[in-house]
């Protein structure tokens, strides 16, 4: 029986069939890797995310942790999958042989964790925040840094999270105001709180090695004077045993409408309940220089950002695959023509308006998984292309779609998983069916790591805008090479090249539009509009390299492929004829300068 949790034939024909992953085994990083490899592992991550993580991911839910004011409790179930996890070494899966890992590509270690993603995100989110804070130290800590804290992540002793907002100051980073005092033996002292930091505490693993904003007194003001520090839960002695507490506590437990099997925590940094030498504050390892945190945490963020957009695709392509389960065994109703009530009744996956739920669904899991591998592929490039100019290419196009890759399927995704339970019906809300859950997961992922509003600014304000519009020429440039590969291979491929081409000129003429107003409040004040028509030009753009991959190997296929190739093209119809066409009126409203939210004053509402 096929998987619910993921396609593997979806998942094969974009590695292979499209992104041509075998043919970075070429390089030396990759040389010691095969198709063969690759199958392996990606087998290896279905089977471990449906055997351990699936089975509890509806009791992790039920079962939240527990905090009784000393310790916190978790389901078993959760230390046991993280355990297998961390034996199989997909944790270190694209790190490199040097500290243990195996030096997969990034677009197969994307594949492989998104099995975990669909099977369980509770439970994946804590090895997923782990491998941000391992990758975050090897760019910017020392040897003895990532000799001390990595290694043991690798794996699997130690975990990691990311520590930047607080209470008073959310995603506004300017503000926070937890401060770290250097002392005579050049480690610092923290003393602050840190709001919503996932998996900042439990016992799943060893230890918690906390990455965490803070400044240093006399810094400059504003981000510009952010400093990050390595702050353990647990010190290490000179022989890198565990040692004492250090002084990090956890006030309390959040309780989210998702991801509830994942601690989330409120953390005092210094408040005196741990004084491992007798005084005040968290012991914490400045990583890098002085003033730099905020452009190293970067680093863990938007790998975060790739990854919160995996989630959610993961999240909205298993509610689907069980939408489409559930439909094709639940009778109910006849054809409409037939008025003969002891005719048997149909599946409703027979019904035109259940297939359009589907198909619609299809079209947004399919389309993010897309985007999200095809980033992987970016990143790929941009670590390993023999030329420095490809590397730096796929450097720019990368940050140019990291809010899109982030943004998109945090929003359709989730609006799969809504087309799901209602494809449930009345079952679809109630406890008896996980798609329910998929949608309260999912409804996070348009907050983690920036908000949907953040993600929009910092594409029209930053992205498009950086390097004098670089990243987005760049970008409308990789596009229209598609559109002209499409024109010449004719047919079908090239109608929708010239529907997409239409949306693309406008991408364009849009963004001039805004920028050109020289009044930066009125070019932002619909960046949420413009990031959702961007996105919908971009995940069109890979349902016309589908719909070419599709050609490219045969046409209608043959065999088992028939009804998977024509699923491609039906799907890439869709998108073109459904979804592409939304962007019209919000480039139109775009190019108009509405002022209508601009305008709109608080004693209105």
């Amino acid at each position: 029986m096929p998987s619910t949790l993921l396609s593997v034939r979806d998942l094969r024909f974009l590695l292979y069939d499209w992104l041509d992953v075998t043919r970075l085994t070429e390089r030396p990083r990759y040389a010691e890797h095969s198709r063969d490899t690759f199958d392996a592992v990606l087998e290896l991550a279905e089977r471990v995310a449906t055997e351990r993580f699936a089975p509890h991911n509806r009791a992790a839910d039920l079962t939240e942790p527990t905090f009784d004011g000393r310790r916190v409790r978790t389901l078993p179930q959760v230390k046991a999958a993280l355990d297998v996890f961390a034996e199989t070494g997909l944790l270190a899966a694209s790190l490199d042989a040097s500290v243990g890992g195996m030096q997969l590509p990034h677009a197969v270690s994307a594949a492989c964790f998104a099995w975990f993603q669909a099977a369980n995100v509770s439970t994946a989110a804590y090895p997923f925040l782990t491998l941000g804070n391992a990758n975050l130290l090897l760019a910017y800590g020392s040897t003895e840094q990532v000799d001390t804290w990595v290694r043991p992540m690798v794996r699997g002793r130690f975990f990691g999270t990311m520590c930047l907002s607080e209470p008073q100051a959310g995603s506004s980073l300017a503000d926070i105001t937890t401060r770290a005092e250097r002392q005579d033996d050049g480690t610092y002292r923290l003393f602050g709180t840190k709001m919503w930091i996932s998996g900042g505490d439990h016992e799943l693993a060893e230890n918690i090695v906390h990455l965490v904003l803070a400044r240093i007194p006399g810094g400059p003001p504003g981000v510009k004077g952010i400093s990050l520090f390595i702050v353990p839960k647990v010190l290490l002695d000179d022989g890198g045993a565990l040692g004492a507490r250090n002084d990090v506590v956890l006030v309390g437990l959040n309780h989210k409408m998702g991801y509830r099997g994942t601690t989330n925590t409120l953390l005092n940094f210094g408040d005196g309940v741990h004084r491992p030498d007798g005084h005040p504050g968290a012991v914490g390892y400045l990583v890098g220089e002085p003033h730099q945190g905020l452009a190293q945490m970067f680093h863990m963020m938007n790998e975060a950002r790739i990854g919160v957009g995996a989630g959610a695709t993961a999240l909205g392509y298993t509610g689907y695959l069980k939408s489409l389960a559930y439909a094709r065994q639940r009778p109910q109703g006849r054809p409409v023509a037939d008025k003969d009530p002891t005719a048997p009744q149909l599946p409703i996956v027979a019904h035109a308006d259940v297939k359009r739920m589907l198909l619609a669904q299809k079209s947004y899991v399919e389309g993010a998984l897309a985007l999200v591998l095809y980033c992987g592929r970016l990143l790929d490039e941009q670590n390993t292309a023999p030329a420095e100019a490809d590397r730096e290419r796929a450097r720019l196009l990368l940050d140019m779609l990291t809010p899109i890759v982030k943004s998109w399927p945090a929003q359709w995704c989730l609006a799969a998983n809504d087309l799901a339970i209602q494809v449930h019906g009345g079952a679809g809300y109630t406890r008896d069916h996980d798609v329910e859950q998929h949608w309260r997961d999912n409804r996070l992922n348009p907050i983690h790591e920036g908000t949907h509003g953040i993600q929009a600014l910092d594409l029209l304000g930053r992205k498009a805008t950086m390097r004098g519009g670089a990243g987005l020429a760049l970008l409308v440039e990789t596009i229209r090479a598609t559109v002209t590969r499409a024109w010449k291979a004719e047919g079908e491929a090239a109608e929708l090249a010239a529907r997409l081409g239409g949306a693309l000129d406008r991408v364009t003429l849009v963004t001039r539009r805004l920028w050109d107003t020289g009044d930066p409040q009125m070019a932002l004040a619909n960046a949420s509009v413009y990031l959702e028509a961007v996105g919908h030009v971009v995940v069109a753009w890979m349902w016309l390299e589908q719909l070419l991959a599709v050609e490219a190997a045969g046409g209608a296929g043959d065999g088992p492929d028939v009804a998977f190739h024509a699923g491609k093209r039906q799907a890439a119809r869709y998108f073109f004829r459904y979804e592409l066409p939304r962007t019209g009126p919000q480039f139109d409203l775009l190019e108009s300068l509405d002022r209508t939210t601009l305008e709109m004053r608080d004693d209105w509402f």
